[in-house]
């Protein structure tokens, strides 16, 4: 896929994955946005760093306002909080797994879905996990929001796909 003259907004691009991906899109030719909660935590030269906490309304809006440009939206960043199903902070754990990987990933796709429009189209890559399919003890509320995340992917692109034929 030729990436050049595509702009990326990469979620999570202060580290891990997000870095990599951020990197990868560079070397291709594409111009890239790194969210990150923290913008100075962004240290790839050629990266232009972005306040952007998934789970927080007032960063989504924000960014999809300024980064007009967008084609290409890479969700990556997530969290997995090592709570298992029936550990004393489950409920708490769970609530934050889910709110970082399914509603944040949710809310960045619905706001930025009007900018990739506007630039005639383009794509949205969800970054998930092997325990979108199954589950480990240690991991059970990361493993439930992945799987979420992964059901709602899904759905959206054979709503896609639907709405072509």
């Amino acid at each position: 896929m030729d990436l050049s003259g595509s702009t990326a907004l990469v979620t999570g691009a202060n580290r891990g994955l997000g870095a990599a991906l951020a990197r990868a899109l560079l070397e291709r030719g594409a111009t890239v946005y790194g969210g990150a909660r923290d913008p100075d935590t962004i240290t790839i030269d050629g990266v232009v760093p972005v306040r952007l906490d998934i789970t927080s309304p007032t960063d989504v809006a924000a960014a999809a306002e300024a980064l007009g440009d967008v084609t290409l939206l890479v969700n990556n960043a997530g969290i997995s909080t090592g709570t298992a199903a029936l550990a004393e902070d489950a409920l708490d754990g769970a609530r934050r797994e889910f709110e970082t990987n399914v509603f944040g990933p949710l809310a960045v796709t619905r706001a930025f879905a009007p900018v990739l429009a506007a630039n005639g189209g383009g794509a949205v890559l969800n970054v998930l996990s092997v325990l979108s399919w199954f589950s480990l003890p240690g991991s059970a509320m990361y493993g439930a929001a992945k799987a979420a995340s992964w059901s709602r992917t899904d759905a959206r692109s054979r709503a896609s796909i639907a709405s072509t034929i």
